[in-house]
Protein backbone atom coordinates (compact mmCIF):
# COMPACT_ATOMS: atom_id res chain seq x y z
CA UNK A 1 0.00 0.00 0.00
CA UNK A 2 1.28 3.45 -0.89
CA UNK A 3 1.97 6.02 1.78
CA UNK A 4 -0.85 8.46 2.32
CA UNK A 5 -0.38 12.09 3.23
CA UNK A 6 -2.62 14.86 4.42
CA UNK A 7 -3.64 17.60 2.02
CA UNK A 8 -5.86 20.66 2.05
CA UNK A 9 -8.07 21.93 -0.74
CA UNK A 10 -10.62 24.60 -1.53
CA UNK A 11 -13.07 25.13 -4.34
CA UNK A 12 -12.49 28.26 -6.44
CA UNK A 13 -15.69 30.16 -7.13
CA UNK A 14 -16.85 33.08 -9.20
CA UNK A 15 -19.39 35.24 -7.40
CA UNK A 16 -20.62 37.70 -10.04
CA UNK A 17 -22.90 39.62 -7.68
CA UNK A 18 -21.47 39.38 -4.19
CA UNK A 19 -24.61 40.79 -2.59
CA UNK A 20 -26.69 37.91 -4.02
CA UNK A 21 -24.22 35.24 -2.83
CA UNK A 22 -24.77 33.13 -5.96
CA UNK A 23 -21.65 31.43 -7.25
CA UNK A 24 -20.27 29.14 -9.91
CA UNK A 25 -17.54 26.60 -9.09
CA UNK A 26 -14.69 27.19 -11.54
CA UNK A 27 -11.73 25.35 -10.05
CA UNK A 28 -9.88 23.59 -7.26
CA UNK A 29 -6.70 24.47 -5.39
CA UNK A 30 -4.84 21.74 -3.51
CA UNK A 31 -1.86 21.92 -1.16
CA UNK A 32 0.11 18.92 0.13
CA UNK A 33 3.09 19.85 2.30
CA UNK A 34 4.68 16.39 2.24
CA UNK A 35 4.74 16.27 -1.57
CA UNK A 36 5.69 19.97 -1.84
CA UNK A 37 2.63 20.32 -4.06
CA UNK A 38 0.50 23.39 -4.67
CA UNK A 39 -1.58 23.49 -7.80
CA UNK A 40 -4.87 24.78 -9.09
CA UNK A 41 -7.07 23.71 -11.96
CA UNK A 42 -9.48 26.30 -13.33
CA UNK A 43 -12.07 26.20 -16.10
CA UNK A 44 -14.68 28.89 -16.58
CA UNK A 45 -17.98 27.89 -18.17
CA UNK A 46 -19.05 31.27 -19.54
CA UNK A 47 -22.49 29.99 -20.60
CA UNK A 48 -23.35 29.02 -17.01
CA UNK A 49 -21.85 32.23 -15.68
CA UNK A 50 -23.93 34.39 -18.01
CA UNK A 51 -27.07 32.81 -16.52
CA UNK A 52 -26.07 34.34 -13.17
CA UNK A 53 -24.96 37.68 -14.57
CA UNK A 54 -24.89 38.99 -18.10
CA UNK A 55 -23.09 42.18 -17.05
CA UNK A 56 -19.84 40.69 -15.73
CA UNK A 57 -16.65 41.77 -17.50
CA UNK A 58 -15.32 38.46 -18.85
CA UNK A 59 -11.92 39.87 -19.85
CA UNK A 60 -11.29 41.19 -16.36
CA UNK A 61 -12.52 37.94 -14.83
CA UNK A 62 -10.17 35.89 -17.03
CA UNK A 63 -7.27 38.09 -15.89
CA UNK A 64 -8.15 37.50 -12.23
CA UNK A 65 -8.45 33.73 -12.73
CA UNK A 66 -5.14 33.61 -14.62
CA UNK A 67 -3.48 35.54 -11.80
CA UNK A 68 -4.93 33.12 -9.24
CA UNK A 69 -3.65 30.15 -11.23
CA UNK A 70 -0.19 31.61 -11.84
CA UNK A 71 0.23 32.49 -8.15
CA UNK A 72 -0.82 29.01 -7.01
CA UNK A 73 1.45 27.36 -9.56
CA UNK A 74 4.33 29.75 -8.80
CA UNK A 75 4.59 31.07 -12.34
CA UNK A 76 3.56 34.68 -11.65
CA UNK A 77 7.09 36.06 -11.55
CA UNK A 78 5.84 39.67 -11.39
CA UNK A 79 3.81 38.97 -8.26
CA UNK A 80 5.46 39.10 -4.84
CA UNK A 81 2.82 36.62 -3.63
CA UNK A 82 3.95 34.04 -6.24
CA UNK A 83 7.43 34.19 -4.73
CA UNK A 84 6.26 33.09 -1.28
CA UNK A 85 6.62 29.52 -0.06
CA UNK A 86 3.85 27.04 -0.93
CA UNK A 87 2.02 27.20 2.40
CA UNK A 88 1.99 31.00 2.42
CA UNK A 89 0.67 31.15 -1.15
CA UNK A 90 -2.07 28.64 -0.31
CA UNK A 91 -3.12 30.59 2.80
CA UNK A 92 -3.12 33.89 0.87
CA UNK A 93 -5.20 32.49 -1.99
CA UNK A 94 -7.74 30.83 0.31
CA UNK A 95 -8.16 33.78 2.68
CA UNK A 96 -11.75 34.92 3.10
CA UNK A 97 -12.59 37.83 0.82
CA UNK A 98 -15.68 39.44 -0.66
CA UNK A 99 -14.63 39.76 -4.29
CA UNK A 100 -15.75 38.17 -7.53
CA UNK A 101 -13.16 35.36 -7.21
CA UNK A 102 -13.46 33.54 -3.89
CA UNK A 103 -12.70 30.13 -2.41
CA UNK A 104 -14.71 27.82 -0.23
CA UNK A 105 -13.55 27.02 3.26
CA UNK A 106 -10.42 24.87 3.33
CA UNK A 107 -11.09 21.14 3.65
CA UNK A 108 -8.58 18.45 4.75
CA UNK A 109 -8.08 15.01 3.29
CA UNK A 110 -5.66 12.13 2.84
CA UNK A 111 -4.18 10.95 -0.46
CA UNK A 112 -1.17 9.18 -1.92
CA UNK A 113 -1.04 11.19 -5.18
CA UNK A 114 -2.01 14.88 -4.98
CA UNK A 115 -2.16 15.31 -8.77
CA UNK A 116 -4.60 12.43 -9.07
CA UNK A 117 -6.62 13.84 -6.15
CA UNK A 118 -6.91 17.35 -7.58
CA UNK A 119 -8.12 15.89 -10.87
CA UNK A 120 -10.79 13.85 -9.05
CA UNK A 121 -11.90 16.88 -7.02
CA UNK A 122 -12.05 18.97 -10.19
CA UNK A 123 -14.29 16.38 -11.88
CA UNK A 124 -16.49 16.16 -8.77
CA UNK A 125 -16.98 19.89 -8.10
CA UNK A 126 -16.39 21.73 -11.37
CA UNK A 127 -17.10 19.60 -14.42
Amino acid sequence: MQDTHTFEYAIIRVVPKVEREEFLNVGVILYCRTHKFLHSLIRLNTNKLMMLSDTIDLNELHEHLQAFESISNGTGSDSPIAKLDLASRFRWLTAVRSTVVQTSKVHPGICSDPLEKINKLFQQYVE
